[in-house]
């Protein structure tokens, strides 16, 4: 169990500080901020689930994960701690939280351990923020080394929102990533997170069960 006391909500809460401190990283920012809370609950869940059902096939356990987290991901909740102007941004990232949630049991399923720090190579590649594992080590590296904060909070908004809907972008072919973001304008209202949010973990849930199980082999 984690010995910090933070829960992972309220690790999200704090990792989203740090995302408008430095915006340009807040896709590889939440990564490493989900691996490090979300891991070892991760790793939990799946040896309780693996000691109750000693004989399931991991696609098996791998089909519980996914309902549980394609139900999850249009919920969006962790938003609702943050009010006001960065709301919007919250709700981006409390999708890509859920989508980290996903991903992180999955590896569990697959003998893989979800606190390990390869796991948020793999889920930036597997979210499709960077192309390949070379460069999204690359990005976790240069996260992990920013220090002076961006000034400002509109561009340190738009510029996080922005980086933080780029997967989203990607999963849903455009158009629900953009209308998400465009929320931000002054006087928008609190994101509709349901738009396309299980597709997309649906889609999200299919590319890692195919390269878990591959790496099994």
């Amino acid at each position: 169990m984690p010995t910090s006391g933070r829960t992972p909500e309220s690790e999200l809460l704090a990792v989203a500080a740090r995302v408008l401190d430095h915006p340009g990283f807040a896709p590889e920012l939440l990564a490493l901020a989900a691996v490090r809370s979300l891991g070892p609950g991760a790793a939990e869940w799946a040896a309780r689930l693996r000691g109750r059902y000693p004989d399931a096939p991991a696609d098996g356990l791998a089909r519980l994960v996914t309902r549980r987290y394609v139900r999850a991901a249009g919920a969006g909740g962790a938003a609702a701690a943050l009010a006001g102007f960065f709301a919007p941004l919250a709700e981006l990232a409390s999708v890509l939280w859920t989508q980290a949630n996903l991903v992180l049991h999955l590896a569990a399923v697959y003998g893989k351990d979800p606190a390990h720090p390869d796991r948020a190579v793999e889920l930036l590649v597997l979210t499709q923020v960077h192309p390949d594992a070379v460069s999204a080590r690359a990005a976790l590296s240069a996260a992990q080394a920013a220090h002076d904060p961006v000034e400002g909070a509109w561009p340190r908004a738009a510029e996080a929102a922005w980086r933080l809907a780029a997967p989203l972008t990607a999963q849903a072919g455009g158009s629900v990533a953009l209308r998400l973001v465009a929320r931000l304008l002054p006087g928008a209202a609190v994101l509709a997170a349901t738009l396309g949010d299980a597709a997309a973990a649906d889609r999200l849930a299919a590319r890692t069960v195919a390269v878990y199980r591959a790496a099994r082999r």
